[in-house]
């Protein structure tokens, strides 16, 4: 791989599509961050829950939903999001659906040279291993279906390299007002390497995974 190859690392999250772009990756950073498997394990596409968790690195999403009084009319949800393990590579984006997202910010990043807002997007530049970004937001991401029965939506989230699809984990916490609001469904099922906790006003998820995952939780008035 040369210099001036092109080459793209797919991280997809959220409501609506997050586009990570591995850009004109030197030799040094080919050679750090496509440590990923053989292309004979290469998973390509389907969805795979993980038991046992890969020996070599791997990137960490997390994402933190606050719904509250507002979101049941407007659909808009705050967000902090934070990444580790940041591929390393020269430059990179996330972007968000245009239309979804607004009061984007770069709260804090380490082992990166620069970070910052375009539009829709977060630019970053000299991305070294090990590096971490967080960021928050306002999403639009519940959906009201109407009788009192309300969707959130989360995905699809998805690592992919070229043609094939890599280890990723998420991790996934939505508060929500308990008098307004009660969890009656999600999708997936709680299985092993996707697990589920639930609590008055508040519902934790943590998956460990390849391909695309989507997550949807389901709300109605109590």
């Amino acid at each position: 791989m040369t210099s001036s190859a092109s080459r793209a690392l797919f991280l997809q999250c959220g409501r609506g599509l997050l586009l990570l772009s591995l850009l004109a990756l030197s030799p040094a950073h080919a050679q750090i961050d496509m440590e990923l498997e053989s292309a004979a394990s290469v998973n390509e596409g389907s969805l795979r829950f993980l038991e046992t968790v890969p020996v070599k690195r791997f990137h960490h999403h997390q994402n933190q939903i606050r719904i509250d009084a507002d979101s049941l009319n407007s659909g808009w949800v705050h967000l902090s999001q934070c990444h580790d393990n940041l591929d390393a590579v020269e430059r990179a984006q996330i972007t968000f659906r245009e239309g979804f997202v607004r009061d984007l910010k770069v709260e804090r990043f380490s082992r990166i040279a620069e970070a910052w807002i375009e539009g829709a997007s977060v630019q970053l530049r000299n991305i070294e291993r090990g590096a971490r970004l967080c960021l928050s937001a306002q999403t639009r991401a519940l959906r009201h279906n109407g009788n009192g029965y309300y969707n959130l939506l989360s995905g699809p989230y998805m690592r992919k390299f070229l043609d094939g699809y890599y280890p990723m984990r998420v991790s996934l916490a939505v508060d929500y007002p308990a008098d307004q609001l009660a969890l009656i469904d999600m999708s997936p099922a709680p299985q092993p390497g996707f697990k589920f906790e639930e609590a008055p006003g508040r519902v934790g998820l943590d998956a460990l995974f390849e391909g695309e995952l989507m997550i949807q939780i389901q709300f109605e008035r109590p």
